[in-house]
């Protein structure tokens, strides 16, 4: 129990995401990197959704050995049979079933009272034991279900033999401690036959929040996407959860197989497959999350790295940590490019460079290495004066 499964949803739950539409050699190939990743359980999609989805979790499921391949099917017995058919010459099948539980999914769209639902569900769960030995079962938008028949259905659904029971947070209404009190319970009640799960939503921005509370509360499992794309807001982002337990495991005690310097590499794929990347600020995976403009952030970084990365940019795949040199930027960083350049600078050339350097930064987002190198060489031929703006900035 001190490890964590991460159960990956990015072409299935992912895919559904706006502008986020793969085709299936695409869908293959994120797959064997996903598979490299580490992940435990991959869930391919979903077949009954289209001839495509169909293709795409057979051929994966042909194709991936390490992992377990998941295909999702509603609580209904055509679902359910193609995905067992999709999922023939797995190595690790699992059939991925589900039905809403909420009141107001119950009543308002499918219309049906809560021992239907319950029905439904075992009926499902043992249909799909029929077929594969692995079977999860998902209690749609469980997070706004009354928490007493939550439990009631997945105490059954265990008994009919699921072996993994998911709390879903359909729609991202959850906050972390009532989302991490909801598991507990649900924990209580399966009593140890079967994982328990989490799958979160971002919509108020709390998926990664609200999945280590389930993880806090003892679940072992959590559904998650690369770089946290899914329906609307997203999901919890796989690189934030799995980092997360990585850098506080003082804090949570647990691991997950995940090979952290794949993350990045993931990233970048994905990106390469959808309409678009992740946002500048994206933590783990964008752009700037390795990159530093401040001064005084500059000058920690060049005495010691961990004075403001928590994180070696290394141990997820990033190749280096970025300085990047704009109008908040100190002369210890200006200095330390220039020598990177090739171009030391004495005092006196810094003191130039550095009011040129801040002249120049005024007036643009940021300043290339072609423009430093060029107001360095002048500098280190005397040629630039020092303004008093730049005499003024400190480090």
């Amino acid at each position: 129990m001190d490890r964590v499964q991460i159960f990956d949803t990015t072409l299935r739950d992912g895919e559904q995401a706006c502008g986020c539409s793969m085709t299936v050699p695409e869908k293959l190939r994120l797959a064997a990197q996903l598979e490299a990743l580490g992940v435990d359980v991959l869930e391919a999609g979903f077949p009954a959704a289209s001839a495509g989805d169909f293709d795409a979790v057979s051929g994966i499921a042909r194709r991936v050995r390490s992992a377990s391949v998941a295909g999702l099917a509603r609580a209904r017995t055509a679902d359910i049979e193609t995905a067992s058919r999709a999922l023939d010459g797995a190595a690790r099948p699992r059939i991925h079933t589900f039905i809403a539980t909420s009141f107001i999914h119950r009543t308002r769209k499918l219309r049906l009272s809560q021992q239907e639902v319950l029905d439904s569900a075992v009926n499902a769960v043992r249909l799909a034991r029929r077929y594969v030995d692995d079977v999860e079962f998902s209690a749609e938008d469980a997070t706004r279900t009354e928490p007493e028949f939550l439990c009631e259905v997945a105490r059954a659904v265990v008994e009919a033999g699921a072996s993994t029971v998911n709390v879903p947070d359909t729609v991202g209404y959850a906050i972390p401690v009532e989302f991490g009190g909801l598991v507990a319970r649900v924990v209580e009640a399966v009593a140890g036959r079967a994982v328990v799960s989490v799958h979160c939503h971002d919509d108020l921005g709390l998926a990664t929040a609200n999945s280590l509370a389930g993880v806090r509360a003892g679940a072992r499992q959590v559904e998650c996407t690369v770089n946290g794309i899914g329906e609307r807001a997203g999901n919890a982002a796989l690189e934030e959860v799995v980092m997360s337990l990585r850098v506080r495991q003082d804090q949570f005690g647990l691991e997950t197989g995940i090979r952290t310097r794949e993350i990045f590499a993931s990233s970048r794929m994905l990106a390469e497959c959808i309409t678009f990347e992740p946002q500048p600020n994206k933590a783990v995976v964008g752009r700037n999350a390795f990159a530093h403009e401040a001064g005084i952030h500059q000058d920690g970084m060049l005495k010691d790295r961990a004075t403001y990365e928590i994180m070696d940019p290394k141990d997820v795949g990033v190749p280096e940590s970025q300085l990047v040199l704009g109008k908040h930027s100190g002369r210890h960083a200006l200095r330390y490019r220039a020598s990177e350049l090739g171009c030391p600078l004495d005092d006196g050339a810094l003191e130039r460079a550095y009011a040129a350097f801040i002249a120049l930064a005024d007036r643009k987002k940021w300043v290339s290495n072609e423009e430093i190198l060029s107001l360095v060489r002048r500098a280190a031929r005397g040629e630039a004066s020092v303004s008093r703006e730049g005499m003024e900035r400190t480090e």
